[in-house]
């Protein structure tokens, strides 16, 4: 991170749409190339197709519980002592929490093929919820790999 490295957290303005910070976060997060407008075709699409495969539910509402679902308790850091290096377990900050889970679910509906990209991400958003998916299974992957190397936490410093 450069030193005059300035967060866009204050700057970052709610989404027309839903007016959430948070949706506005996720368009920045899987725009690419500066393409904002494709971004957020992608996200309302996404919203519109989860709100007709579950129309007892908001669509917002199952956003949030699909990123609440993926958000990461723990995750491992490695930290060098003496010659070797340990991977040690350390609790995740809120904000780096929500980060990582619109990461892993982006990444996840990009992996998926054979669709337009909004129904894959409408489709991993919907497994997320639902506890599964490929973003879902990569929190467990990590939450694991934390718990595998509890030993180590007495590092954490």
């Amino acid at each position: 991170m450069p030193r005059k490295y300035k967060s866009t957290k204050r700057f970052l303005r709610p989404d027309p749409r839903y007016n959430d910070i948070l949706v506005s976060w996720f368009i920045n997060q899987l725009m690419l190339d500066g393409k904002k407008s494709k971004a957020q075709k992608i996200v309302y699409m996404a919203l519109e197709r989860i709100k007709q495969k579950m129309p007892d539910k908001e669509p917002l509402d199952v956003f949030k519980k699909a990123l609440e679902n993926v958000k990461p308790r723990l995750e491992v850091r490695p930290r060098r002592v003496g010659g070797a290096t340990y991977q040690v377990p350390m609790e995740v900050k809120p904000e780096r929490q929500a980060s990582l889970a619109m990461k892993w679910i982006i990444t996840a509906a990009r992996a998926r093929k054979g669709k337009p990209m909004f129904m894959r991400l409408a489709d991993e958003l919907i497994a997320a919820y639902n506890h599964e998916g490929a973003a879902f299974k990569k929190r467990e992957d990590v939450h694991r790999m934390a718990e595998a190397n509890k030993a180590f936490a007495h590092l954490a410093w």
